[in-house]
């Protein structure tokens, strides 16, 4: 098991480019199923979760090849549809949780997808029923074996087009959803959808293979189904998550940053959220410039003077990824934060590694935590911890390159599954961060 060896309190400087999004990239990979034809992707990241699913379209019988850094060619015209009851598939595909939205493809190409109970984060309950209510109101049959968690949906009539509210707006279930009625017989309904930036990247792609998709953008899609999808050439939008964590990073570590390439049209209220706890930043071109915080950052308080609260919410609100990094960040802030996970209910458990560290934090339940800022006072204390999720990874990361002394992060694979090459990246930027 690898570990990070990081010294702390170090100032950074120069430029950083965030890497192509981990969210999009696995929704977009498994649209490729849905054609025989090639299809191009580029900017695709280079990390464990994005490298397993394409091994695991590899197994199905999915043609791939590199053709430059972060470009790949897909053609899935000898899919093999029986390895989906091997032995092998239900230890791949429980392996990782981005798996489930290969069920939506194949069940509308071939009639049929499998998929044992999938992987990822422990975070809390992240329940499937969107994705299989949806498919069941399509005309698929439902089946699951209790014993191996193996679950299964069936068509062999073909799927039908029919109107749908979803139980909540939830982006893989849309993403599987909108995936199966693409190829379903007349016209699709879905309310109540999720509408991030990536959702709406799958939507454009797959309306650029022949789809006829509309209200992309909103939360009611209208769907009406074709014969078949050809081919075409994508690119993955920048990872927001990532951008979040280095202006995170900046604010932390006293650095002067600049984050290129960002996409600014899609970050919707993150700039803004940072902008509530006092950070700096501007907008260059389609570039972030963080100066360095040399005096700190002081949180806004609400317009009554009462204590700001950061929540989650779904797109356009602030997404639940970034609330970890916004804690932390929150822990060297001139003011008081309150932290609302409203998603998952396990998501704040690090922060006893903070607190380890010397944060002032209060968690009053498992979705909220008060954060009492040090504004820089006292100093964050090096310490050993490991990662339990890649986002709270990331966040006792940030937590260790602005604390005094030496600190060893044991379990950084999961750092690994979200973020490509990140103790390269840091160190070009002058961080002090050795992997072990």
């Amino acid at each position: 098991m690898g570990i990070f060896k990081i010294e702390g309190g170090i100032s950074l400087q120069g430029e950083i480019t965030p890497q192509g999004a981990k969210n999009e990239a696995l929704q977009i990979l498994c649209a490729v199923l849905l054609t025989p034809e090639k299809v191009i992707i580029n900017n695709i990241p280079d990390i464990i979760d994005i490298n397993k699913l394409i091994t695991l379209l590899g197994n199905l019988g999915v043609k791939i090849q590199k053709t430059g850094s972060g470009s790949y060619t897909f053609q899935a015209d000898e899919v093999n549809i029986q390895y989906l009851e091997t032995e092998a598939f239900k230890k791949e595909g429980g392996s990782l949780r981005g798996s489930i939205m290969i069920v939506g493809p194949l069940l509308a190409r071939f009639g049929k997808g499998y998929i044992p109970k999938p992987g990822g984060d422990k975070i809390g309950r992240r329940r499937l029923d969107t994705h299989f209510e949806g498919f069941i109101n399509l005309g698929a049959k439902f089946r699951y074996n209790r014993e191996d968690h193996f679950y299964g949906v069936e068509a062999a009539e073909g799927l039908v087009g029919a109107d749908m509210l979803l139980d909540e707006a939830s982006v893989t279930g849309t993403a599987n959803i909108v995936m199966a009625a693409v190829l379903a017989k007349g016209r699709t309904t879905v309310y109540n959808a999720a509408c991030e930036p990536y959702l709406q990247q799958l939507c454009k792609m797959l309306n650029s293979m022949g789809a006829n998709i509309t209200g992309v953008g909103s939360n009611l899609l209208t769907i009406e189904g074709v014969d078949s999808l050809g081919g075409c050439e994508h690119r993955i939008l920048p990872d927001m998550i990532e951008i979040g964590s280095w202006i995170g990073l900046a604010a932390m570590t006293k650095s002067e940053i600049t984050i290129k390439n960002v996409s600014w049209d899609n970050l919707g209220v993150i700039p803004n959220t940072f902008r509530k706890l006092g950070i700096t930043l501007e907008r260059r071109g389609d570039d972030i410039y963080i100066p360095a915080h040399v005096n700190g950052y002081e949180v806004k308080t609400d317009i009554d003077g009462s204590i700001l609260t950061i929540a989650d919410a779904p797109w356009p609100g602030f997404t639940p990824d970034l609330l970890s990094i916004v804690l932390v960040v929150a822990t060297q802030a001139r003011g008081d934060v309150l932290i609302h996970q409203k998603m998952f209910e396990s998501r704040l458990f690090f922060v006893d590694k903070l607190i380890d560290m010397g944060a002032k934090i209060m968690l009053c339940d498992p979705h909220r935590a008060v954060v009492m800022g040090h504004d820089f006072k006292s100093q964050l204390k090096a310490t050993t911890m490991s990662s339990p999720d890649i986002r709270a990874g990331i966040s006792l990361l940030i937590a260790a390159l602005s604390a005094k002394g030496t600190s060893t992060i044991q379990n950084i694979e999961q750092i690994d599954r979200g973020y490509e090459r990140i103790d390269e990246r840091l160190r070009a930027i002058g961080a002090q961060i050795v992997r072990a």
